[in-house]
């Protein structure tokens, strides 16, 4: 089980949008990058290939590593660490260590 999931908000601790929040869009577990809502956007020229393409500059957000990232917690809404509790007999539950609530 890991720490941060799609859709989860998380703040960003590093880099240039330190400070920001926003929910996860994408994850890469295995390289450990995310992508963050408004976060490390790039700016791509994109030029028509087809007929009916259009051409133009769109901006998208890029890759962050996991480690610049901090859940929020959605009970006390505070970037807290997450611990993992057993609730069941082998069913494991995050849980905030801020407040000891279940995320």
């Amino acid at each position: 089980m890991r720490n941060v999931k799609k859709d989860d908000t998380v703040h960003v601790l590093s880099g240039k949008y330190r400070g920001k929040q926003g929910p996860i869009i994408e994850i890469l577990p295995k390289k450990g990058k995310v992508k963050v809502k408004d976060v490390a956007i790039l700016t791509c020229h994109k030029k028509a290939r087809k007929q009916n393409d259009v051409a133009g500059i769109i901006k998208k957000e890029g890759w962050i590593d996991i480690s610049n990232v901090m859940l929020v917690c959605s009970s006390c809404h505070k970037p807290s660490k997450v611990g993992f509790e057993e609730v069941q007999q082998g069913k494991k539950t995050r849980v905030c260590k801020r407040c000891r609530q279940i995320i």
